[in-house]
């Protein structure tokens, strides 16, 4: 760790613009702790916030949220319901601060049909069935032909997650219960693809947003399983980047050489949330950070004589324990030694200086080196220590681009919401870096590829590119200037760094244009 000294001169840098491009992200937050791996209904996968870029509704920012990584299709016969035992939230600070200014809460509930579960007469007596449904077509919502239904609560906080004045979410036609669709189980209970999207956007969700001006406040929320949207080489990448050099370290050539190893056969489930950006942006700055967390409840006492019903094994107690976090890509599985994991998913941004120094003398690097050589030799490793280029990036934001006027350096994924938004089509997957400042690192949509970003950066790329700081021709916000305050930099790939990747294409995965943007989930069983 750094001495003060050192660390308030690091931050006094200004910003490279393009070593912001995500150095901290690798992959998608699956399984990033020790101590999450026994919690996967807790576990964020992925953070995405962007302004929309569905027609019609460009001013607003929508935030996404995915839980219970790497969910098989045909994981029944109970599939992937959110614990109702933990709390989830999304936070922003409108302000600069480090701290959460808006929280918006959700509380999970499973409930069986009719109270007690279907039955069927078996022999002249009702016998409850064991499966989640037991009838084909289902498309409503509260289908008669569930057994399980699964409902939410959404809360929002201001000013202050746990001391903050909590007011419950309603939606359009009264009532504070939203419906969550029940998992693709498969094409016979549910239909083709197209069918289950169908029934999927029946639980999209119109809002009003308590604390918010009457002409903004309306919002969209969905809650429900999606297919994984994170592109990324998986296993090879963290079997030391198990890939040809000639292949990962050019990536004009073979951008989608191992497609087929990314996860797009697995599921997660999102908490979706599209709302108006002057409902969560100040007037006196256009710039938002957001991040996920997950808490849990301080004790739980296991019953060993559960009752009949659902959830009722357990009492929980005490005050919550945040367990997962998660605001830029893969912060945590990549940057952050091994040993403080679980520190970092039980932090908050406003203590984020105690992880300084696994930004400013990053291991990545060296990592990559032996990845590429079979061995350390320091060939391809950056010396411009302390990597100031990654620091400014880490805790401020990018000046000119999503940096808020003023800044308590902290880790989240910062938005400009005065920068509009592209249409899918016009959107470069490399974001910043490839010249579209409405993508990472200034906020992250479904497109951006944060893996090939992040290794180019980590590399110090942007440091040297054509050797100036604005080399790449970024377009800024008018009135503004991206600086570059890298230190001497040796990067002997030279251009080569600017292609490094995982050989996996972000832009090929499949999305929605619309709300929530995230593609229909796989499922179960095919007719």
């Amino acid at each position: 760790m750094f001495k003060r000294n050192t660390i308030k001169s690091v931050l006094k840098v200004g910003v490279l613009a393009t070593a912001v491009i995500g150095t901290l992200a690798m992959a998608s937050s699956h399984r990033e702790g020790p101590a999450i791996t026994t919690s996967p209904k807790v576990d964020a996968t992925d953070f995405y916030m962007f302004r929309s870029y569905e027609t019609g509704r460009e001013n607003f920012v929508t935030l996404i949220a995915n839980y219970i990584p790497l969910q098989d299709p045909y994981g029944g016969p109970n599939y992937f319901n959110m614990d109702a035992n933990a709390l989830y939230e999304i936070h922003l600070d409108n302000n600069g601060d480090a701290k959460e200014d808006v929280t918006f809460q959700f509380r999970f509930a499973n409930t069986l049909l009719n109270g007690g579960g279907a039955t069927l007469p078996i022999n002249g007596t009702a016998v409850a069935i064991p499966l989640v449904q037991f009838g084909t077509g289902v498309s409503n919502v509260r289908d008669a032909r569930l057994n399980v239904a699964e409902t939410y609560n959404m809360t929002v906080v201001r000013n202050g997650r746990r001391a903050g004045a909590a007011t419950p979410v309603t939606k359009t036609g009264g009532g504070a219960t939203l419906e969550k669709p029940v998992d693709y189980i498969g094409e016979k209970t549910l239909g083709n693809a197209a069918a289950y999207e169908s029934y999927a956007q029946k639980h999209i969700h119109t809002v009003t947003i308590p604390g918010c001006a009457a002409d903004v406040a309306q919002a969209k929320v969905f809650v429900g399983q999606r297919q994984d949207g994170f592109g990324v080489n998986l296993g090879p990448i963290f079997d030391l980047v198990n890939a040809p050099a000639a292949v990962i370290t050019n990536r004009d050539q073979f951008k989608n050489a191992a497609a087929a190893n990314s996860i797009q056969d697995k599921n997660i489930t999102t908490i979706a949330l599209e709302i108006h950006k002057d409902c969560v942006a100040t007037a006196a700055d256009p710039v938002i950070g957001g991040w996920t967390t997950a808490s849990l409840r301080q004790s739980r006492i296991m019953n060993g004589k559960p009752p009949a019903g659902l959830q009722t094994n357990e009492k929980t107690g005490g005050a919550w324990v945040q367990v997962s976090r998660l605001g830029q890509p893969l912060v945590n599985e990549v940057v952050i030694g091994l040993k403080d994991k679980d520190v970092f998913n039980a932090s908050k941004p406003e203590s984020d200086t105690q992880f300084l120094s696994y930004v400013a003398t990053p291991t990545l690097p060296a990592l990559i080196d032996i990845a590429l050589n079979g061995a350390r030799t320091t060939a391809i490793e950056p010396t411009n220590f302390p990597r100031t280029d990654l620091v400014t990036v880490f805790l401020t934001g990018i000046t000119g681009v999503n940096k808020p006027r003023t800044v308590t350096p902290s880790e989240m994924l910062r938005l400009n919401t005065a920068i509009a938004p592209k249409p899918y089509a016009a959107q470069s997957e490399l974001g910043v870096l490839g010249g579209d400042t409405a993508g990472f690192p200034n906020g992250r949509r479904p497109k951006d590829d944060v893996v090939d970003v992040a290794l180019q950066a980590m590399l110090g790329a942007l440091c040297v590119a054509n050797g100036t700081g604005n080399a790449l021709g970024l377009n800024t916000v008018p009135g503004t200037t991206i600086t570059s305050e890298c230190n001497p930099s040796k990067v002997p790939l030279g251009a080569t760094s600017l292609k490094i990747h995982d050989a996996v294409d972000q832009a090929a995965v499949p999305f929605l244009t619309r709300f929530p943007y995230l593609n229909t989930p796989n499922a179960g069983a095919k007719n």
